[in-house]
């Protein structure tokens, strides 16, 4: 009885886990100049610059450039123009 319970744990919460850390290492991964961010402080910007562990992004029609870890990134695909209008 209790491998059932450890079952349904695994494939109820474990394995969904795994694979959206999975997705987001593969978004990370991915990221080239371009490319529209949101970060976890809701900030969002283009990225400039790709390093090893952070990246640098723009935010606006200002330009001011921010350095970011990797980890900090929420999601990829919101670009500055769309929050604007």
């Amino acid at each position: 009885m209790l491998v059932v319970y450890i079952a349904i744990f695994y494939f109820l919460k474990m394995r969904p886990e795994k694979k959206r850390k999975k997705e987001q290492e593969e978004m990370k991964k991915a990221l080239a100049p371009g490319d529209s961010v949101t970060m976890i402080d809701g900030i969002i910007g283009n990225v400039c610059a790709v390093k090893d562990k952070t990246i640098v992004i723009e935010t606006g029609a200002d330009r001011v450039r921010l350095e970011y870890a990797h980890w900090a990134i929420m999601e990829k695909g919101v670009s500055v123009d769309q929050v604007q209008k």
